[in-house]
């Protein structure tokens, strides 16, 4: 778990580090990139009176005030992580779902480009590219290097 005091924070901005907060935090610290619903199903773990509705609106209130934020990554619902974590970009893997982290400077030179043609300034938090991953990507080959085998196979015994 990281080392943020969520308690001293929480108080100099004037709240409380309640109980329910306290479980919707440490829950997107393990999670790292987790949907409401996951966050609920890991608060649950310790206080199975928790509903969807009250990690809804703590992620509102911890994105609010800066603890947290989203991105989304796919149709579905947004992801939450710690605001604290360094800033980076989502890789999402078509496939399999997998998110995997990169380092944001590797979009500068896009991110200029996109600056200096119209303009535009990016909001990194919320980037992801979506592709897919390496391991995907291989066992597509070895899938399409299988299928071309049988096919070779069947030719020559034909």
């Amino acid at each position: 778990m990281s080392g943020i005091d969520w308690q001293t924070d929480l108080r100099q901005r004037g709240y409380r580090l309640t109980p329910q907060r306290q479980l919707v935090l440490q829950a997107v610290d393990v999670l790292e990139h987790a949907t409401p619903e996951e966050v609920l199903t890991e608060v649950r773990r310790t206080a199975a009176g928790v509903n969807i509705s009250t990690v809804y609106r703590t992620l509102d209130l911890l994105e609010e005030l800066g603890l947290v934020t989203h991105a989304h990554l796919g149709h579905g619902a947004p992801t939450y992580h710690l605001a604290s974590r360094d800033q980076h970009m989502h890789l999402v893997c078509r496939d399999c779902d997998n998110v995997i982290e990169t380092d944001i400077a590797l979009a500068t030179p896009f991110v200029e480009s996109l600056r200096r043609a119209h303009g535009f300034e990016t909001d990194m938090k919320h980037f992801a590219i979506f592709g897919r991953c390496a391991d995907c990507t291989a066992k597509l080959a070895d899938a399409d290097s299988a299928a071309g085998t049988a096919k070779t196979d069947k030719e020559t015994h034909a």
